[in-house]
């Protein structure tokens, strides 16, 4: 889907009587702050699950390491 300047135009016109000419940039600034506030979650999100996916990785590499050394500690299991 395509929107042209016809549609852009129409758009703008409707917002301007729906608002009026001083509540447009109020409702702009209003939705450039939301906009940012969600880029921000989502980026904390991310970053959460990233560090999330490290720590299971670290954990995990452990328990390997305590797997090893428990085998190599009991002779009767290489046996």
């Amino acid at each position: 889907m395509h929107i042209g300047l016809p549609e852009i135009l129409l758009i703008v016109f409707v917002a301007l009587l729906l608002f009026g000419a001083k509540r447009i940039p109020e409702l702009a600034r209003a939705f450039g702050r939301a906009s940012n506030e969600y880029k921000k979650a989502k980026d904390a999100i991310a970053n959460e699950g990233k560090e999330l996916a490290a720590e299971a990785e670290k954990a995990a590499e452990r328990e390997e390491k305590a797997a090893e050394k428990a085998g190599a500690a009991d002779p009767a299991a290489k046996a």
